[in-house]
């Protein structure tokens, strides 16, 4: 797989699949940006590289309608924000739309180190059925693909697995770090290591709770998602290593006793993975279970790689983001890869 310093970007048109499907409120405003922060690095390689940048993404469900509260407006407002203050980035245009003529014409007068942002791809309904005449009409755009989509790389949408057969593709900065580092939590992860499973849906985490089992010694679950286990007679490969809640009615948060047995686990590992939340965090008073295992795993001084989209808004809104090892992008797209070692966005690439 080609990564970015595989290129010669000089005056070409560079199509960069981004993730920026990030929560909006009622208004509009972003509720967490970290997605769109950390695809600065691969947007201002490619501008010292004097390329002509087109940025695609989605955002939320329109059903292939345009819908007017998930325009990519608000992206753009907060790329234009991060750029400026790091570069001499002065302006990033958006489009009405990402495919057809007036698109067309609209790149063909880019500058070098111009960026240009195209409107919600999923205004089109051939972006979420991989439509080989949308995946052609997005490749007419630009001489070279880039995806630094990791959190999406799951999806077979067009932008993912169609547009890489028509142009040279390779990896952007935050995908090819998502791939290195969830490699080594595959296959090579520092011993002991533990992972702290939250949330709910365990049929979507059961594949992943089986497979990092393998190589972790214990596997550490919530309340949630244990009161799921039971109620659907789930089984799992390594019983023995599944630790669950020990408090009564630990299902909104976890206890004083689990916290404690939770912790004690935490302090002896070297590699820590922790995705979803331990309670009902988006009420304060059910917030102290997954407070106590952020700082313990950060005092633990472990390897730690921390995903999902709850999950890492809720340390964002800590401020404890940058205490983590890695904070991945990805949410099923991460117990995807884990799982099976790759995802059909990064076999496209290939």
């Amino acid at each position: 797989m080609r990564t970015l310093k595989n290129f010669d970007f000089k005056e070409k048109r560079v199509l960069v699949r981004c993730d920026f499907n990030v929560p909006l409120d009622d208004k509009g405003n972003i509720l967490d940006d970290f997605r769109i922060k950390e695809t600065i690095p691969t947007i201002e390689y490619l501008m010292k590289e004097g390329a002509k940048i087109i940025l695609m993404t989605h955002i939320g469900r329109p059903g292939g309608k345009i819908v007017e509260s998930l325009r990519v407006t608000p992206v753009r407002d907060r790329l234009m924000e991060y750029l400026n203050s790091s570069s001499s980035a002065s302006r990033i245009y958006k489009t009405s739309d990402c495919i057809g003529e007036e698109i067309e014409k609209r790149i063909c007068e880019m500058q070098p180190g111009e960026i240009l942002l195209l409107e919600n791809l999923k205004f089109h309904i051939g972006e979420e059925k991989n439509d080989d005449r949308f995946a052609k009409e997005l490749s007419k755009l630009g001489d070279i693909y880039i995806n630094d989509a990791f959190g999406t790389c799951h999806q077979p949408y067009a932008s993912i697995i169609g547009v890489p057969k028509y142009l040279p593709s390779g990896a952007g900065f935050l995908l090819e770090k998502e791939i290195k580092i969830l490699t080594i939590l595959r296959e090579n992860p520092r011993k002991p290591e533990i992972a702290i499973i939250g949330g709910v849906k365990v049929e979507t985490k059961a594949k992943f709770i089986d497979k990092i089992s393998e190589n972790a010694d214990f596997v550490l679950i919530g309340g949630l998602i244990e009161k799921e286990i039971r109620e659907k007679k789930v089984r799992f490969k390594n019983p023995e290593k599944i630790i669950g809640p020990v408090d009564p009615a630990d299902a909104l948060d976890i206890g004083p006793k689990t916290i404690a047995r939770f912790k004690e686990k935490i302090a002896l590992a070297k590699t820590i993975f922790w995705s979803g939340p331990l309670g009902k965090i988006e009420e304060k008073p059910f917030q102290k279970g997954s407070k106590a295992v952020a700082r313990a795993i950060i005092e633990s001084g472990a390897v730690s790689v921390v995903g999902g989209g709850e999950t890492v808004e809720f340390i964002n809104k800590m401020g404890l983001t940058e205490k983590f090892t890695h904070v991945s992008t990805g949410g099923g797209a991460m117990f995807d890869f884990v799982v099976n070692g790759k995802s059909v966005g990064i076999a496209a690439l290939k």
